[in-house]
């Protein structure tokens, strides 16, 4: 932080309250789930900033995993390169627009001024993690330094930058501070790591293997992407990796609604479980429906909701490194199935959108939902999920 001039002290100035501070310790795992590193980090108490006195925006966009699908997809189909960075206290780097002061942090060794009549503080020159604006400030830096150098921002997906054409042709894609590369040739990629090393502190990862959780393995067929690490660890703290297989995500004459069952004691471990198994369907379209329908009772969850549950969990043992293979062979071209039901909702009678949506020979996308509006017909209701599948297809 002293490198990154993260902060200057100075004396508090009147009518102003410094925010508190506190170290984080953690360990950082590797994909086979041994350690990589001991990890420590300073950060910030954000929920004590006032909006519009210590922040204003807030949000920081992040790649849509449909384009992250695409861009894996497209890269199998014309064997291009993929390549990841992460980069190293990303967001230190941000700059700031506010004034913001924070108390000196607990262990950190300071000169303080000869004469000192108010409380010594840390400003802030730069962002650090914990701020409501971190996440924004860094990409706001993030972005400027790219269109610097002549790459163009995506209208389409805010995180997407590309640059040039033909062999030429690199694409950046940005999950907060992790970032993929790809291009049809390596010193194309080379230079774009270099280009990054002059303003940012990198770390190169190589080839893209581990990505938000995702497992992802090339061969000649194509790339492979999973979750079997994810899902073992949802078996293991459900107590549920000696449970019995079962070859169904949920029975098919099933039909759930909001009395189902009774009462659970504890609904937070539902909802708990329902969280993590809606991360597991961005690589399990199997499981997207029965994660759908079993989303929809958070609120208040029931017996029955929680042995749909269980039947789920089971299905995931009996497949546990199931995932999505981006094939080589495949064309350029975008093909989509969709359906609806008809007032399948028991509690209100609304009806559920499903669609999926093939790259060439490759799944994309894909999603259940139910629709807003009652529907009066199943005409109706299809015509609405063909809207519904209409508009992704539009934007993709």
């Amino acid at each position: 932080m002293d490198l990154n001039n993260t902060w200057t002290i100075t004396q508090l100035p009147p009518n102003k309250k410094p925010i508190t501070s506190k170290w984080l310790l953690k360990l950082k795992l590797n994909s086979d789930e041994t350690v990589a590193k001991h990890k420590a980090r300073l950060v910030v108490r954000g929920f004590t900033q006032q909006y519009g006195l210590d922040f204003k925006e807030t949000f920081s966009p992040v790649a849509k995993i449909t384009t992250l699908r695409l861009l894996w997809s497209f890269v199998a189909s014309q064997h291009w390169h993929l390549a990841q960075l992460d980069v190293n206290n990303a967001f230190l780097n941000g700059s700031l627009d506010e004034e913001i002061y924070m108390q000196i942090p607990q262990g950190y060794n300071h000169e303080p001024p000869s004469r000192s009549y108010a409380p010594l503080v840390c400003k802030q020159n730069k962002s650090i993690y914990g701020l409501k604006q971190a996440s924004r400030s860094w990409f706001n830096m993030f972005k400027t330094t790219l269109t610097s150098q002549n790459y163009t921002q995506s209208k389409y997906d805010y995180t997407l930058f590309t640059k040039g054409t033909c062999s030429s042709f690199i694409a950046i894609l940005v999950y907060v501070d992790d970032i993929v590369i790809a291009s049809p040739d390596k010193t194309t990629i080379h230079s774009a790591k270099i280009m990054l090393q002059q303003y940012f502190k990198l770390k190169d990862l190589g080839d893209l293997k581990f990505f938000l959780g995702l497992e992802l393995s090339r061969s000649q067929v194509g790339i492979f992407m999973c979750q079997r690490h994810y899902t073992m660890s949802i078996l293991e703290d459900t107590g549920m990796l000696a449970c019995k297989p079962s070859a169904v995500p949920m029975e098919a004459d099933l039909k759930l609604n909001a009395e189902s069952g009774s009462q659970l004691p504890d609904p937070e471990t539902y909802r708990r479980l329902i969280g993590r198994l809606l991360y597991l369907t961005i690589s399990r379209p199997d499981i997207c429906y029965t994660v759908h329908k079993l989303s929809q009772f958070v609120s208040d969850p029931r017996s029955g909701h929680m042995n749909a549950a269980n039947i789920l969990l089971r299905y995931l043992k009996h497949t546990t490194g199931q995932g999505v293979l981006f094939k080589t062979k495949s064309d350029t071209s975008l093909h989509a199935y969709v359906d609806a039901d008809w007032g399948s909702c028991l509690d209100r009678g609304k009806s559920t959108t499903g669609y999926c949506i093939f790259f060439g020979n490759s799944l994309i996308s894909w999603k259940a939902k139910k629709q807003k509006t009652v529907s009066k017909s199943s005409a109706e209701a299809e015509y609405r999920a063909l809207s519904f599948v209409s508009s992704e297809l539009t934007w993709l």
